[in-house]
């Protein structure tokens, strides 16, 4: 027996968890299950009682997540009845009339019914009720909290909530990692899965800045979008519309991601007025009208990742991980991927490096997948070449009419690479 092997046999695993976002959260939950005997501390800058449902920023979860948040029991009662269901995600592009011309009579009346390059995925088509749902950050991370909040109180010999305590340092040594946070604590293992936005991050291994920008919102539509989620490529970026859940005062809600170039930023000087109407010509005929919108927020835009999710004893998840244009909408779904494969590689180990190791090589098709994909999807909105678009609307028609691929794809955004 090794000495990493001989440790774990004779003490219960300790592990820091740095972050109590909705992925520090949903790991230490899944832990404090999954690791019976394993010693958790979560530690976060913020205080407990900072009031997080008022943090409006818009999540889209695929349903594998939706299935982690059922199995920690905070779903149905918290979550659900402020959640709006994905039931069917069409995917556009404008500008689309060389394409028409180019497919043959046959491939065109099947993937062009509307007269644009467009894939429509129904969750129908896989069998499943919805493909995923649409929140508010505040609406994941408080029940979430509440719930790890309960265990520490039913568990206090072995679970800790450290809020309002900001961890300075994180040092690999002999056998675990050196946790500081005012004093020096030695863990077995600690789990950063403190992310922020592109702008303020610290530049990791593998980074690009794409020079775009994320207008985020919310606007108001004539009438619900259905559980419709859409995304429009655009000359300038994809721009993306999420359905929100119904509201008291009747309106019909959807949240905005309208991402466009930086340098020549066709948003940013316009006025609340200009903004809806050029709003209502990009995205396609499907969509309501939209009536309103909030005062837009902006963000650069870019990607920012590590080589590897492991460094001795020390693993990030989530975009303390990798930080992703929001093109595909993977950023959380990706982290929470992460969170189950290293739980259990560590429920099934008795040596915490051959874990850290096994997760390492797991996670590395989705993982990479997934960073390749939108980094393309991002790089391709700033290059010049001519026929890019026509390139991608063919694309997008190709991907309608073959059934079997499109299911594909369907499995892939609800599951990740398994």
């Amino acid at each position: 027996m090794n000495n990493a092997q001989h440790a774990l046999a004779h003490h219960p695993l300790s592990i820091a968890v740095v972050g109590a976002g909705p992925v520090g959260l949903a790991l230490a939950l899944q832990a404090a299950q999954a690791l019976p005997q394993a010693r958790i501390s979560v530690f976060d800058a913020r205080p407990a009682e900072q009031d997080v449902t008022r943090d409006g920023r818009t999540l889209a979860l695929s349903l594998g997540s939706v299935q982690v948040l059922e199995q920690l029991g905070v779903w149905d009662a918290a979550i659900e009845p402020h959640a709006a269901a994905i039931r069917a995600v069409h995917v556009s592009q404008q500008q689309p009339a060389l394409v028409a011309e180019l497919l043959p009579a046959w491939l065109r009346e099947r993937a062009m019914a509307s007269g644009e390059p467009e894939v429509l995925i129904e969750a129908a088509e896989v069998g499943v009720a919805q493909l995923g749902a649409v929140l508010r950050y505040g609406t994941l991370v408080a029940p979430l909290q509440a719930a790890w909040l309960a265990a520490v109180e039913r568990e206090p010999q072995r679970l800790a909530a450290r809020f309002g305590v900001k961890v300075e340092a994180l040092k690999n040594v002999a056998g675990g990692v050196e946790v500081d946070a005012g004093i020096a604590e030695l863990f077995d293992l600690a789990v950063v899965a403190e992310g922020g936005v592109f702008a303020d991050q610290a530049r990791k291994a593998v980074t690009h800045d794409y020079r775009q920008t994320a207008w985020v919102g919310q606007l108001t539509l004539a009438r619900p979008l259905g559980g419709l989620a859409v995304e429009r490529f655009t000359p300038q970026g994809p721009a993306a519309l999420l359905p929100l859940a119904p509201s008291t005062d009747g309106l019909h809600r959807a949240a905005l991601v309208w991402c466009v170039t930086r340098d020549d930023d066709p948003v940013r000087a316009l006025d609340d007025v200009q903004r809806l109407a050029l709003l209502n010509t990009i995205f396609p005929p499907r969509v309501p009208a939209i009536t309103s919108l909030t005062r837009l927020k902006d963000f650069a835009l870019g990607l920012n990742a590590e080589r590897t999710l492991v460094d001795g004893r020390q693993v990030r998840i989530g975009n303390a991980a990798q930080t992703l244009h929001p093109v595909a909408g993977q950023g959380l779904n990706l982290g929470l991927r992460d969170v189950h494969a290293l739980l259990m590689a560590l429920r099934d180990a008795s040596d915490v490096d051959a874990a850290l190791r096994r997760v390492e090589w797991q996670r590395a098709p989705d993982r990479w997948s997934l960073i390749a994909a939108t980094d393309f999807l991002a790089r391709s909105f700033t290059w010049s070449a001519p026929g890019l678009s026509t390139a991608r609307g063919l694309g997008l028609a190709a991907l309608q009419a073959l059934g079997p691929a499109k299911r594909l794809v369907a499995r892939r955004m609800m599951f990740g690479a398994r």
